[in-house]
């Protein structure tokens, strides 16, 4: 069994609480996703403290200043590896959680995850945001969606945005180098009927970087010609 002394002191540092058995969770989930690496490509990380930092620690970072309730839906956009919504429900297991990603392959590892980690109420579906923020099931149907995806904040939200109720919040992961994405999604924002509420900077224990995340609040629907079609919004934010 591995030192888990990293991921219990950066747990500790900023104050999220966990059980014995989230912590071998975090365990299988790393083994399964090196082995898995082997055969698709799921992250150019895979030293073992690397993964703790850059991507669990870096995954639940926001669980220092917001609580999930019991019964939100969660939506986590562009998961890939399961980023950052798997760790979220793993100290989460209240959250009713859907993993998106337009990759089966990626799908198929994480099924895999889900069934051997022992997570309930958690699914994982395949498609384009653009698509599937279409279906009635999906729509406004979510009280948080989460991205921790690389691409401009304008083209998230109009990825995002759309899955929410009114009230519902879009929490996205950003650098501390992203001022100039925040200053000119403003009209984005107007013609998804959301607005910014907060921002929040939290450092990530074990290293230099400073994770950004803005927090927006759906104000009501959203007009049904968002999202554009497939690949529109990343060739041309709003």
């Amino acid at each position: 069994m591995r030192d888990n002394r990293l991921l219990r002191s950066s747990l500790d540092i900023l104050g999220i609480a966990y059980t014995e058995e989230q912590l071998l969770q975090f365990e299988r989930y790393y083994d399964l996703l090196i082995e898995w690496n082997n055969k698709i490509n799921l992250t150019a990380i895979t030293d073992y403290d690397d993964v703790i930092i850059k991507h669990f620690i870096d995954s639940v970072l926001i669980c220092r200043d917001i609580k999930f309730s019991s019964g939100n839906k969660m939506i986590d956009v562009g998961t890939g590896a399961g980023f950052p919504g798997i760790p979220l429900k793993i100290l989460n297991p209240q959250l009713s959680v859907t993993l998106l990603d337009s990759l089966n392959k990626r799908i198929g590892f994480l099924n895999e995850v889900v069934n051997e980690l022992g997570l309930k109420d958690i699914i994982c579906i395949h498609g384009r945001a653009e698509d599937v923020s279409r279906e009635k099931s999906f729509r406004g149907q979510f009280d948080l969606s989460v991205s921790r995806a690389v691409a401009n904040l304008s083209t998230l939200s109009e990825y995002c945005i759309p899955f929410l109720r009114q009230g519902g919040r879009f929490i996205s992961y950003k650098s501390d180098k992203s001022d100039d994405e925040i200053e000119s999604c403003t009209n984005a924002l107007r013609c998804f009927n959301s607005g910014i509420v907060e921002i929040k900077n939290i450092p990530l224990p074990g290293s230099d970087i400073v994770r950004k995340f803005i927090i927006i609040e759906s104000k009501g629907p959203v007009n049904n010609k968002y999202p554009r079609k497939a690949g529109i919004p990343q060739k041309d934010p709003l």
